[in-house]
């Protein structure tokens, strides 16, 4: 049979252009509509200048990855390093490079998580590169700091603000005023923190009256921050299974309210 728990609603995808096709497709199998507003772009640095960082960087015992992006664009730079992976998304894009991962956790996928591993409880005098975006919680570095580690980071992606076609606006604005999107979707806190700048007056005005649907406690966290009495659903995981178990969750918290 058929699984159309998402028959009639319409979510706003805000994931970047380049990873969000698997998320779409795993909400239009389930009948839902999936509305694209990249409110996050990736931008690789410019390989000349990171090889040249790299180069000046001590060589690394280990080399955690942050997120998929970092390893498509610095998976050459963990040289023979023990890797580190925060998140199965993100070890399996490591995976799929061709490299094992030496370090990820079995119960969650975030820094917190990686942390209580045995591999980065005794890390006193281990050189660990950690490969990430221009910016990034300090979160990781600072506790492997604090267990004796030397830690230097390697950007090799930047997080920027995209330019959202007026086209695109106008077609998101026409579907949030009919009623047709009924749940915004968000990865991370930059993501949050970018849509009021991007959507257009109106629909910025209800970000807070929609169901918010986010893998990440950091999200949820800042939403009430901004929108008090918003609903937040947190998904089990990053995977576009995770996200659609949870908008389902959404939409059906929302209508027994």
């Amino acid at each position: 049979m058929t699984d159309t728990s998402l028959q009639g609603i319409g979510v706003l995808i805000t994931r970047p252009e380049a990873v969000a096709a698997e998320l779409i497709e795993a909400i239009e199998e389930k009948g839902g509509i999936a509305y694209r507003f990249p409110a996050i772009e990736i931008l690789p640095r410019q390989s000349a200048v990171v090889d040249a960082e790299a180069t000046n960087l001590p060589i690394p015992d280990i080399a955690i990855f942050i997120s998929r992006n970092s390893v498509a664009e610095g998976l050459t730079h963990a040289q023979n390093a023990l890797v580190g992976a925060i998140g199965p998304t993100t070890a399996a894009a490591i995976r799929s490079a061709g490299r094992s991962v030496d370090i990820e956790s079995a119960e969650g996928f975030d820094s917190e998580s990686l942390l209580k591993e045995t591999a980065l409880q005794y890390v006193a005098g281990k050189q660990v590169r950690i490969i990430r975006g221009s910016e990034g919680r300090e979160m990781l570095a600072d506790t492997l700091r604090e267990r004796g580690a030397i830690v230097n980071y390697l950007s090799v992606y930047e997080r920027t603000l995209p330019d959202i076609d007026q086209t695109t606006l106008a077609e998101v604005e026409t579907a949030w005023r009919d009623g047709r999107i009924h749940v915004v979707t968000a990865m991370s806190v930059q993501t949050l923190k970018n849509l009021p700048l991007l959507l257009p007056t109106w629909c910025r005005e209800q970000l807070g009256s929609v169901p918010l649907v986010t893998p990440a406690v950091r999200v949820i966290k800042e939403a009430q921050d901004r929108y008090p009495l918003s609903q937040s659903v947190l998904a089990t995981g990053t995977e576009a299974a995770n996200i659609v178990d949870a908008i389902v969750t959404a939409c059906e918290s929302n209508s027994e309210s």
